[in-house]
């Protein structure tokens, strides 16, 4: 059984702007644009029906959730898909929605007889919508923009607004997006010659993509909204993605290593491939958008907002070696930033994702190991085993195993890990949808390090990650430390709706649904709650805000009876002491100093929703964040007793790259939980 990598649906709020791109400027171009691409008239094809009954069918019989479809579920489908044709409320009237809303109770019949007209007809005229916005964008590019009026704004989250009442509301609202999408490109030295140019290009080529919609187009977004409306890891796979899927690619890059979807017409980093080239640059993360693509003789970036997903992979694959350059949105706390990255492209191979170790020798002349694992994967256990035969051999007195970033990967392996720090006992639980519960253990009673041991994680951590830290956690094995994490704690199945006997000139594509939950061995569900770490680092972001809970239609937290093992006691209060030390060292410490003026600055503007529309304000306010990051910069060569920079242009060292506060701060409660000379070992049940 593997454990699917999670992938957060919703990703971090960035400007979730269409990113409208296209090409005429003027209402000539509109025109011609208008007069040459046609709405394809879309309808569901033989299998499509075939294929939603078959879906049906089988989550109700096997969907680890009861599901019932009935009309509860068909309101939750309607309106899950109403937001996946416009979750930005930038194409519809609220008169549009009105008569839509007259269907929202006939999903479920819709589904379960596979017949799904009434989508079909909303999404035809979401193509409609989108391509009279698309044509009244090109007008305003004949306009002048002036980019001082005071209080000018661009409202790019509109997930909770109105729908427009008018085509009036709708104008001002894409005068504003226009004008965003102008200004951002002036902003990054385009003239408004060049930015106009480049936009008639974006908005033009949106308007022909239009065309190209096919009818599975349209199944896989009704059929995906009917299956996260039930629970939010189960979905459907167009037989492209089932492709895909099957080769152990889906929705990735090949040549860069990383895993991509499309979300608002932009191209989205969900993860990045441990070991890949786009993990090995660095410079790539996750929630990060791309918004241009260039080969490595190229000065000129292709603009691919608003491309299909599959287009933008096939400009970023090609051969070992080459290079390719991407324009970056950055994600996260900083989505204001948009920089170029030059990746060499290679081929990713298991290799790539292996665990590595390394020593960190203390002032004090102790020695800490840290074992950095990317993913679970198949031998996981037996490379660790070497790692530690190596660290052992180099007199390491701790272990940090760190898993950020890790989504998962083999459950097997991750017993497996489990195993090489206690002797023998249950490791996870796993309730099935029928009920059943069995506990997989840890048998074979060997231990291979019985040393101080820290499990290090972050938000990212996840799944079989989760299954490890909490069993570390749950025996009073290890201290866990960091961010509480995601908090996935479900299993999926993937299965072909296909039969041998079909005849259908086009597949059915697959499934993939939720089947099982993990519970940790104190009885407590790693869904939702993920894993809390012994010693809290200090984050801006709120657990309930992040991952699982965050997830709509989720399944919730629960408990089960405790499984039979044995845990340490801890008796001298070792923990308080730990976490007093902890608390007393980064009240001191330059770059938690840093964190902790991110994180207020991040709250501070965490629920805002709108950018100016004012060069000077966005001019002022980049001139400020590049001021922040220089003093910063050089406020560590200082600390370093290395000379300063003048600018950001300037090459910067290479010992910058290796700041690493959390590591260097698991290291340092590592190196105190020795000083304790008190630790948990290894345990019997």
């Amino acid at each position: 059984m593997r454990l699917q990598r999670f992938t957060a649906t919703k990703l971090f709020l960035a400007s979730t702007i269409f990113g409208l791109t296209t090409f005429a400027s003027s209402q000539v171009l509109a025109k011609v644009a208008s007069e040459s691409v046609e709405i394809p008239s879309l309808a569901q094809e033989e299998q499509h029906a075939k294929a939603a009954t078959r879906i049906s069918e089988l989550f109700t019989r096997a969907h680890y959730k009861k599901v019932k479809i009935d009309d509860a579920l068909s309101e939750k489908m309607f309106t899950r898909y109403l937001e996946s044709l416009d979750n930005s409320k930038h194409f519809f009237l609220a008169s549009d929605v009105s008569v839509f809303e007259k269907n929202k109770l006939k999903f479920d019949e819709a589904v379960k007889v596979g017949n799904l007209d009434i989508a079909y007809e909303m999404y035809e005229l979401n193509l409609e919508r989108r391509k009279a916005r698309l044509e009244y964008a090109l007008s305003l590019l004949d306009e002048k923009f002036d980019f001082s009026e005071a209080d000018d704004k661009f409202y790019y989250d509109r997930e909770d607004a109105e729908w427009a009442s008018n085509v009036k509301e709708l104008n001002e609202i894409w005068r504003q997006r226009v004008k965003y999408d102008a200004l951002n490109l002036v902003l990054a030295d385009k003239t408004i010659e060049e930015a106009k140019e480049l936009l008639t290009k974006r908005y033009k080529r949106a308007i022909r993509r239009l065309s190209q919609t096919n009818s599975e187009d349209v199944f896989q977004t009704v059929m995906n909204s009917f299956a996260r409306s039930i629970e939010a890891h189960t979905s459907y796979l167009s037989p492209r993605n089932t492709e895909r899927f099957q080769m152990d690619m889906n929705l990735s890059l090949e040549g860069i290593g990383a895993v991509l979807r499309s979300e608002d017409d932009h191209t989205v980093v969900v993860s990045v491939v441990a070991g890949g080239p786009a993990d090995k640059n660095g410079e790539i993360k996750p929630q990060d958008k791309i918004l241009g693509v260039a080969q490595d003789d190229e000065e000129v970036y292709i603009d691919v907002v608003g491309w299909r997903l599959d287009e933008v992979v096939e400009l970023i694959k090609g051969p070992k070696g080459s290079l390719v350059k991407l324009q970056v949105q950055k994600g996260g706390t900083d989505t204001k930033k948009v920089v170029d990255i030059a990746i060499t492209r290679d081929k990713v191979k298991l290799e790539d994702k292996a665990a590595k170790s390394d020593v960190i020798e203390q002032e004090d002349g102790r020695k800490i190991g840290v074992i950095e694992i990317p993913s679970f994967y198949h031998r996981l256990h037996a490379d660790v085993i070497k790692l530690l035969d190596e660290l052992e051999t180099k007199q390491v007195q701790g272990i940090i195993v760190d898993l950020r970033g890790n989504g998962g990967g083999s459950l097997p392996e991750a017993i497996a890990l489990s195993g090489l720090f206690i002797d023998k006992g249950p490791v996870v639980q796993i309730r099935r949808e029928n009920g059943h519960i069995e506990i997989n253990r840890d048998r074979d009673g060997i231990v291979m390090y019985d040393g101080p041991l820290t499990v290090l994680v972050d938000r990212f951590s996840a799944s079989a990650s989760e299954i490890f830290a909490a069993a570390m956690q749950d025996f009073n094995r290890a201290i866990i430390i960091g961010e509480q994490t995601f908090g996935k704690g479900t299993v999926q199945q993937h299965r072909s709706l296909g039969r041998i006997y079909d005849f259908y000139e086009n597949k059915l594509g697959a499934v993939q649904y939720t089947m099982a939950k993990f519970y940790r061995i104190s009885g407590g569900s790693t869904q939702h709650k993920g894993v809390k770490p012994d010693i809290l680092y200090p984050t801006a972001i709120d657990p309930e805000e992040w991952g699982e809970s965050k997830e709509e239609n989720a399944l919730p937290w629960d408990k089960i009876k405790r499984a039979n093992y044995t845990t340490v006691t801890n008796s001298h209060n070792m923990l308080d002491v730990l976490t007093a030390k902890h608390n007393a060292r980064i009240a001191n410490d330059p770059e938690f100093q840093y964190i902790y003026k991110d994180i207020e600055e991040y709250k501070k503007n965490k629920d805002k929703k709108f950018i100016s529309l004012v060069a000077s304000e966005r001019k002022a306010e980049s001139k400020e964040n590049d001021t922040k990051r220089l003093t910063r910069i050089n406020e560590r060569l200082e600390r370093m007793g290395l000379a300063k920079i003048e600018s950001l242009d300037d090459d910067l060292p290479e010992q910058l790259d290796d700041i690493d506060p959390f590591l260097t701060e698991a290291v340092n409660i590592t190196n105190d939980m020795i000083k304790t000379g008190s630790y948990a070992l290894n345990t019997r049940s």
